[in-house]
């Protein structure tokens, strides 16, 4: 019953998707809006029709339903229900569905705010917005048509199975050793499928020829909010690298992890080139580009996940599906492209850079550098499958080749992080530059030096430690001016004076906050690289090991079975002056389905970093531990640096004040209005803030 009422969903999805695509396309050429409501409602039914599929799938999950092929695959009954329901997405099949679901659900809310518009808005707005939607909806069912196709045919995970087995293997030991595996690809799947709806509204409007920027406004916090997804994604799955491989990183340029960054790269650059189309009408053809260049990529992650051609602790089974992928991800291009080769003379702008030293110059130099970084990823995560296609040769294309080319642009990219809120819009006299670079110029040099000479590390260390502190010091100012002027003007204390500022532009403040976070993992991540400190040893009961000033000792060795597994582990006591302040407990996991055993490490985490021991190997009588002891300089700074990223997007998209919302977008400065008031602080360049400057008192 649960595997029959889980497929008809899917197959009736499908057709429902296929229906709605035409109702919607019909509708807009023929204005009939009887039409166009019925695609709206196709969505509607396809969100509930994709929850009664993944619900009848959890359902037989839980229910240990082994007639039904991917519970047969994923399921066991010694896995504990936590790990048993989130093997939703454990799975090739299951990962589809839970996909099918996060689109029709995200379609849905898409579609009911695009069709409920503040009546405060302007009336052209939503001229373009009624002209659009049709387009944009249709373009939503068909992204969701090819993922109900998957499930219909190659990814079906409703198959029934026969005979049924009376227990299963169980999920990926990897997906069942830590709690993260239920946070992460959740985060990255809300990442992923909150690209399609930016990307079906621009070609939205584009088919519908709505003039303007109206998709922009009207998606801008569907693209934080995707954007924001996906870096919690990647800083989540960073931390999971950390927690359950036991190799003491969080980075390993490792193909699928390269997957999820590509799209990250290409909406960091759509927010920093969205700004100069709202400022300056500029940059019209480019952000589609980027828009485009995002979604495919998603989709390329994907595909690269799941089609199994890639050596990765995520990689799926191969299978045909790739194909399937290969070819939905050319017809996206095919038709991006020559949609917007068709509407380039609409999207020609007649604006121009006035001068080197402005706000445009420095996001023109950032979307370089960003288009180069993805490129370089790209390169490099590829082209070993295409040197294997061609010439039949494995390459392997590892962290050196990613370091040694990623590493300068990310220094450059610190840089601008820096420049890019110091500088007004237009043009910047040398008097202002002088005034905004010359404190924290002297501040980075004289960081940079105490780094030199105290610490070392390398070049890079260096650098990251000095444009980290130039990039901290020009956007810690834009909070401390802006409160300084409201104190006053208003005679507030600091504390109400700052979120005052904040809540009066939530989105330039909240660029600033994301600013912060970028900074504190950047100079994390290149002082636990650079300052890393490790060591093994093999140890006796009641022996000790040392490293960089802390000691452990060796108390116990230990067996256990739990319901899924057999666990060895050791309790090591962390001293100091011979006392024992803290244990640890290192283990070893064995699981059946898997030949070789899963660490899990402990980390004991401080502000100054983390104490990070692995379990290796244990002797079979238990007289010996073989440990590898890791000191990591500030670690946790990087997963606070992550949080405090997404709390700025947080910030960004709150609702603000009614002059912001009623602003119409992609308008050109009004002639003899300056870009920037002496006195206030500029728009931040990593997130989309509003087009002109305000002043920090309002």
């Amino acid at each position: 019953m649960t595997r029959a009422l889980g497929a008809s969903a899917v197959l009736v999805a499908f057709g429902v998707a296929l229906l709605g695509m035409v109702l919607a396309v019909a509708g807009a050429r023929l204005q009939r809006y009887q039409l166009i409501r019925g695609a709206y409602a196709a969505v509607y039914v396809n969100f509930g029709l994709l929850l009664v599929a993944s619900l009848a799938m959890v359902w037989a999950l839980v229910t240990h339903d082994f007639s039904v092929s991917y519970v047969a695959q994923v399921g066991s009954r010694a896995t504990p229900l936590f790990y048993t329901v989130i093997s939703l997405w454990g799975a090739l099949e299951g990962s589809i569905l839970f996909w099918g679901l996060v689109l029709s659900g995200f379609s849905a809310l898409a579609v009911w705010g695009g069709t409920h518009l503040d009546p405060r808005k302007r009336a052209e707005t939503h001229a373009d917005v009624e002209r659009l939607m049709p387009y944009a909806t249709a373009i939503l069912l068909g992204i969701g048509a090819f993922f109900y196709l998957l499930l219909v045919f190659p990814a079906n995970p409703f198959l029934p199975v026969s005979p049924v087995p009376p227990d299963g293997p169980g999920p990926n030991p990897l997906l069942q050793n830590h709690i993260l595996m239920g946070v992460h690809p959740p985060l990255l799947y809300l990442g992923y499928v909150g690209m399609s709806v930016p990307f079906a509204f621009s070609m939205g409007a584009l088919l519908a020829g709505a003039s303007g920027g109206s998709w922009i406004q009207l998606t801008r916090r569907w693209t934080m909010a995707a954007w924001a997804f996906l870096t919690a994604a990647i800083i989540a799955g960073m931390w999971w690298s950390y927690e359950v491989l036991g190799w003491g990183g969080f980075w390993a340029w490792d193909p699928v992890e390269n997957a999820s960054f590509l799209p990250w790269l290409t909406a960091t650059a759509f927010l920093h080139s969205v700004m100069v189309e709202e400022r300056r009408g500029m940059l019209r053809v480019w952000n589609l580009s980027l828009i485009t260049a995002t979604f495919a990529l998603t989709i390329l992650g994907t595909f690269l996940t799941r089609s199994g051609i890639l050596s990765s602790v995520h990689a799926f089974a191969e299978g045909e599906i790739g194909y399937w992928f290969l070819t939905f991800i050319a017809l996206v291009l095919i038709f991006s492209l020559a949609l917007v080769a068709g509407r380039s003379d609409q999207l020609r702008t007649e604006g121009r850079l006035d001068a080197v030293a402005s706000r445009e110059t420095v996001f023109l130099f950032n979307n370089l550098l960003f288009t180069v970084f993805t490129f370089t990823v790209l390169l490099g995560t590829l082209f070993p499958l295409v040197a294997e296609a061609v010439r039949g040769v494995k390459v392997s294309v590892g962290e050196p080749f990613f370091n040694s080319m990623t590493l300068p642009l990310s220094m450059a990219l610190l840089f601008l992080m820096g420049v890019g809120p110091a500088l007004p819009w237009r043009v910047a006299s040398r008097g202002i530059v002088r005034r905004e670079f010359a404190v924290p110029g002297i501040v980075a040099v004289l960081i940079g030096l105490v780094i030199a000479v105290v610490a070392g590390g390398g070049i890079y260390a260096i650098a990251a430690f000095t444009f980290g502190a130039f990039a901290l010091t020009i956007n810690v100012r834009q909070f401390v001016v802006g409160a300084r002027a409201r104190m006053r003007a208003h005679g507030e204390n600091p504390p109400v004076a700052l979120a005052r500022l904040i809540g009066a532009n939530r989105r330039r403040y909240g660029g600033y906050v994301a600013h912060l976070g970028v900074i504190t993992a950047a100079i994390a991540i290149a002082a636990s690289s650079a300052y890393k400190a490790e060591s093994e040893s093999t140890l006796r009961k009641g022996e000790t090991m040392s490293l960089r000033g802390r000691t452990i000792r060796l108390d116990e060795l230990w067996g256990r079975q739990e319901p899924q597994r057999f666990v060895v582990g050791a309790t090591v006591s962390v001293m100091r002056d011979g006392a024992a302040i803290a244990q640890m407990d290192p283990r070893l996991n064995f699981y059946t389905t898997s030949e070789q055993p899963i660490t899990t490490p402990a980390v004991r985490s401080r502000p100054t970093g983390d104490l990070y021991l692995n379990l290796m190997a244990v002797e079979r009588d238990g007289s010996t531990a073989t440990i590898r002891m890791i000191v990591e300089p500030l670690v946790p700074w990087i997963w606070a640096g992550g949080m405090i990223i997404v709390l700025g997007a947080l910030i960004t998209m709150l609702p603000g004040r009614e002059r912001e919302r009623e602003r119409v977008v992609a308008q050109a400065p009004v002639p003899g209005v300056p870009s920037r008031v002496p006195g206030l602080v500029p728009a931040s360049p990593l997130i989309m803030s509003e087009p002109d400057a305000r002043g920090a008192g309002s």
